[in-house]
């Protein structure tokens, strides 16, 4: 094996996914086990992961990991997980006690933007926006190769912002209930826009129970559904005004889901010239473990850690 270089951890809700990459960045071991569904299960299960990793190659290189929420440096705790056991408990000092103060964390959204920036569907453009479309919405941003982390340490955050102009601009919409959310509030776009809400959409509009990945692409719903993502991009595009908008998570598998939301975009924005790409991810479901990899040589500690 070449020189052990860096460690990667994608702490998911149903997967904890490690691995190893060498001096060259290639993947050198990989392994994905269960997520326990409690907070000691799930740090004894990450430090055993490390732990493996540390017994293969006889040394201790940094990791780096992608967790759901946001680590708060003011409370020492993590905040807005839906891996709910995660919320309030003080997981990057719990991961640093056990391995040794080489530990840094950011959320799985902003590794799979990271990633894709630096070495993905991004690559060489200046600011890219980076969306999580999974079981849940998420969105991470990189200027100039560095992550936005913000004082709030939520920035990218849109899942969690009201759907734009829902009811408002197509008759489909009429019939959909309000959806609450994990988070407390109300028609959060990651009701709409995430699988279970894709799936959910179907079941209001066809009265047909499906997952989200056999929802037809000629349906309704699919239309639905990326005039629904169009629109929640828009305010993405008016606000930051992206080179590149890269789609992620599962439900970015969806053939023809980038094209059709580049189509749909312009008539939603302020003034859109077409100039932002929205495109899918190069590196699929391996982008936020690549991505959490990329933590240590992209962040600052104080930023990281502090």
């Amino acid at each position: 094996m070449k020189r052990p270089e860096r460690i990667g951890i994608d702490l998911g809700g149903t997967k904890i996914e490690a691995v190893l990459l060498d001096a060259d960045g290639e993947v050198a071991w990989r392994k994905r086990v269960a997520t326990p569904r409690e907070y000691h299960g799930t740090v004894t299960a990450v430090a055993a992961l490390v732990g493996e990793i540390d017994r293969l190659t006889g040394a201790a290189v940094p990791v780096g990991i992608g967790t759901p929420g946001a680590w708060v440096a003011a409370t020492r705790t993590m905040k807005n997980c839906n891996s709910t056991w995660l919320n309030g408990r003080p997981l990057l000092d719990d991961l640093n006690a056990l391995l040794t103060n080489r530990v840094r964390i950011a959320n799985d959204a902003d590794c799979f933007a990271l990633s894709e920036a630096l070495a993905g569907a991004g690559a060489g453009a200046s600011v890219v926006f980076g969306v999580i479309l999974g079981t849940g919405v998420g969105g991470g941003i990189v200027v100039d190769g560095r992550l936005l982390n913000g004082p709030n340490a939520i920035a990218g955050e849109w899942g969690h912002t009201p759907l734009p102009y829902l009811r408002a601009d197509t008759a489909l919409e009429e019939s959909l209930p309000d959806r609450p959310c994990y988070c407390g509030r109300t028609n959060c776009i990651e009701t709409f826009l995430s699988g279970p809400g894709l799936a959910t959409t179907h079941l209001a509009l066809t009265g047909k129970r499906l997952a989200a990945a056999d929802v037809p692409a000629d349906s309704p719903t699919i239309d639905l559904y990326t005039t629904m993502l169009a629109r929640a991009l828009a305010q993405i595009v008016n606000v930051l005004d992206p080179d590149v908008i890269v789609l992620g998570g599962g439900v970015s598998n969806m053939p023809g889901l980038a094209d059709a939301a580049t189509a749909k975009l312009p008539g939603y924005g302020f003034s859109h010239e077409g100039r932002t790409r929205i495109v899918v991810a190069e590196h699929g479901d391996a982008s936020g473990v690549l991505g959490a990899c990329r933590l240590w040589p992209a962040l600052d500690a104080k930023r990281a850690t502090a």
